[in-house]
């Protein structure tokens, strides 16, 4: 089996830890005083990558789910880590329609949860790049950066972009 690893500097161990715990619905199964390790069955991996006028790394990380219960169940559990979700319903970003919800995790890294419904003919309901736009204002009591009173995109108003500070148009 294979299994992609995905690993987050963080700046409180213990925060990071109770907030991933109750997102992955599991604790780690291993915790040093400097490191925290799940090795999560589920959910299985969706990666992508994309070229866009934002600074290369990482964008964001998200959570793919089958139904709608799942959907619900993730931005309950975002709920519980104490981030406040921000959804948005039937929106066409890369490639697909989905239903979506949004958090930033306590360093600020942007989380989407979605449901796709299908494909999209176009890259996105967004600008010319296919920017979607990330993380929706309101996303986490702590955002990574400042946030725009409108976007040119599908969505909401407020969403942060890269690089952190920046805001989308």
């Amino acid at each position: 089996m294979k299994r992609l690893h995905v690993h987050i500097s963080v700046d409180d161990l213990a925060r990071s830890i109770d907030f991933y715990s109750t997102l992955f619905g599991a604790g780690p199964g291993l915790v040093k005083h400097d490191y925290a390790k799940w090795l999560v069955e589920d959910p299985r991996v969706n990666f992508t990558i994309s070229k866009r006028d934002r600074a290369a790394g990482l964008d964001h990380l998200g959570i793919q789910v089958e139904d709608a219960a799942a959907l619900a169940e993730i931005s309950q559990r975002m709920s519980a880590a104490g981030a406040t979700p921000v959804e948005q319903k039937n929106i066409a970003c890369c490639y697909a329609r989905s239903d979506k919800a949004w958090v930033n995790d306590p360093q600020g890294i942007a989380w989407e949860t979605f449901l796709s419904h299908g494909e999209a003919a176009e890259p996105s309901a967004c600008g010319e790049d296919g920017d979607c736009g990330g993380l929706p204002a309101g996303a986490s009591p702590e955002p990574a950066g400042g946030c725009c009173a409108t976007t040119s995109c599908g969505a909401p108003a407020g969403t942060p972009a890269e690089p952190a500070g920046a805001c989308c148009a």
